[in-house]
């Protein structure tokens, strides 16, 4: 609720008139007045507030004024491009994070280590939105082994769907692998230190079991909470990836709807990932007593 109010009383500072822009600079007064009073822009900003609250909390989000449908509805279209894109993402910064991190833990006073470590530093410098140039590229453009940018509609052929979000997995994946990587490893690097570690190698218990099923299982409680913390990151940051391969989801309908003053459809959507951050947050802290039965008895 208090996102809420904060994005409403901010777009309501923004200049511009959402009529005007609709209309043209050269409309008559009283077409302005029309819409204006058609879009319920007429009435004061509190009173406008009370009205989208209490409709928010019915589901409805109100009417985008650029498309003309229910705001509710066009964020349910963009979900099934953004939703993937990010659970895509999340997935191979996983995949590339968790085994290189673990690597340069156990390898520490070797090459793998700094090697990891440079790399995973070069990795996070580097925007998201330049990796996926690149790969467009090498990949489309070059080799033309991927599309260039669009999107395949699910129902209509799943490949090809997968394949337009391919690059933009990588390109997002990429980045928050490299600060998950460094992560992980000061976890592990804290986790193999501990007592119950070196207890459990004194009983001469396998190196497998030791680092997997002790050191590795203590440090998840860190790790899920850096991987609630990047998944975050990645909804976020898919605004601009999708604005760089012309993907038809919910960061390129922010960035539409702010260029034309589409003040429901912008409060829809910053509420939305507002509520998505905290939803993962509470996830996160729902999964800590799930990984340490010490913190559920807390």
């Amino acid at each position: 609720m208090l996102a809420s109010l904060l994005v409403f009383v901010a777009l309501s500072s923004v200049p511009g008139d959402p009529a005007q822009l609709i209309l043209g600079l050269n409309a008559a007064p009283d077409a302005l007045a029309a819409l204006r009073s058609q879009l319920g822009l007429d009435v004061p900003a509190p009173q406008r507030y009370l009205a989208w609250l209490a409709g928010a909390l019915r589901g409805d989000l109100g009417e985008s004024i650029n498309y003309g449908r229910p705001v509710s509805a066009l964020i349910i279209d963009r979900l099934a491009v953004s939703v993937p894109l990010t659970l895509g993402a999340g997935l191979i910064a996983c995949l590339i994070a968790l085994p290189l991190g673990v690597t340069a833990a156990l390898r520490r006073g070797t090459w793998a280590d700094p090697l990891v470590t440079v790399a995973a530093q070069v990795g996070a410098a580097v925007p998201s939105f330049w990796l996926g140039l690149l790969f467009i590229l090498f990949f489309a453009v070059q080799l033309g082994w991927m599309p260039a940018g669009g999107f395949v509609p699910w129902e209509r052929d799943f490949v090809g769907a997968l394949r337009s979000l391919a690059l933009p997995m990588l390109a997002l994946g990429l980045g928050q692998a490299a600060v998950m990587t460094r992560m992980t490893r000061s976890a592990m690097i804290d986790a193999l230190g501990q007592d119950y570690v070196r207890t459990a190698r004194a009983k001469g218990l396998e190196p497998g079991t030791v680092v997997f099923g002790h050191a590795l299982r203590n440090a998840l409680v860190t790790l899920v909470t850096i991987l609630g913390l990047s998944l975050s990151n990645v909804f976020i940051g898919s605004i601009v990836i999708e604005q760089v391969f012309a993907l038809p989801g919910l960061g390129r309908l922010a960035l539409t709807a702010i260029g034309t003053r589409d003040f429901p459809l912008i409060q829809g959507e910053i509420v939305l990932y507002a509520s998505v951050i905290i939803l993962l947050g509470f996830l996160v802290d729902v999964s800590y007593g799930l990984l340490d039965p010490r913190i559920r008895i807390d």
